[in-house]
């Protein structure tokens, strides 16, 4: 399973009706968009507390993965 995948699979796991968009920008850098009604009467702030704890591990000890998300875009389903 490529990282991609992984992230898209833990974000959609830990936050419910997520629709998750990675791009990979090279070593270990990446750029997320994400899309859920979860995000409603929460501020950006939240929004991005909420997508970082949910790849936290992805993130920790000398090995992760994932180094840095360079880009994060948390927006609301349209109607």
């Amino acid at each position: 399973m490529s990282i991609n995948q992984t992230i898209q699979d833990i974000i959609i796991e830990k936050i419910i009706d997520a629709q998750v968009t990675v791009n990979n920008t090279g070593q270990g850098h990446f750029s997320l968009v994400v899309t859920t009604p979860e995000f409603i009467e929460k501020n950006m702030l939240a929004r991005h507390k909420l997508v970082m704890s949910a790849i936290a591990p992805l993130m920790s000890g000398p090995n992760a993965p994932v180094h840095a998300i360079d880009n994060l875009k948390t927006m609301l389903p349209t109607p």
